[in-house]
């Protein structure tokens, strides 16, 4: 069975309506035969609020607290892709970026990928469940939340479909990329 790892940006899943659309454009690539892992950025403008929010308590937000924040909106657009999904008739679950075996460096805010070993994902991908979401968040060597900054969940797409030797596809509403 192929492998896809399907990237939506925080535009695509911004609504729910918007959301059920990406579900059932997974579906639709499940029953072509391929395993999906998708990755989901925060709902549009939710990470903009949050930022908002931290400095409006807090002149330098740099701190684990900071990086908690920002990560429950990437958490909360895959929770909800997994329901859709689910109410759709799918199988489906989310996961942390530590869940998926993702492991980063300790830069709050700005971390890098140190490390990446899907061996959930490849076992949720062979076995029964076959779509599941990720957060592009990861835990550092220490166990706290890291944040990869804007642009994180591409990165997350691209290591997760190198560990798991996927195809990658990056969506948007009006165009959709693959790169192999």
């Amino acid at each position: 069975m192929r492998l896809v790892v399907q990237k939506y940006g925080g535009t695509s899943v911004g609504t729910p309506e918007r959301i059920c659309h990406v579900a059932q454009r997974i579906l639709e690539t499940q029953r072509q035969g391929c395993a999906v892992v998708a990755v989901v950025s925060a709902m549009a403008g939710v990470t903009d609020e949050f930022l908002r929010l931290a400095h409006a308590v807090a002149p330098k937000p740099r701190s684990a607290s900071f990086d908690n924040l920002l990560a429950t909106g990437e958490q909360a657009a895959a929770a909800l892709t997994a329901m859709a999904l689910n109410a759709l008739g799918g199988t489906a679950i989310s996961l942390t970026g530590s869940q998926a075996g993702i492991l980063t460096d300790r830069n709050h805010t700005r971390a890098r990928i140190a490390n990446v070993s899907p061996k959930q994902i490849q076992q949720l991908a062979c076995g029964r469940l076959r779509c599941h979401r990720c957060r592009v968040s990861g835990p550092d060597p220490e166990g706290e939340t890291t944040t990869l900054g804007r642009g994180g969940s591409d990165l997350t797409a691209i290591a997760l479909a190198g560990a798991l030797n996927a195809t990658f596809a990056r969506f948007s509403l009006t165009w959709m990329a693959f790169y192999l």
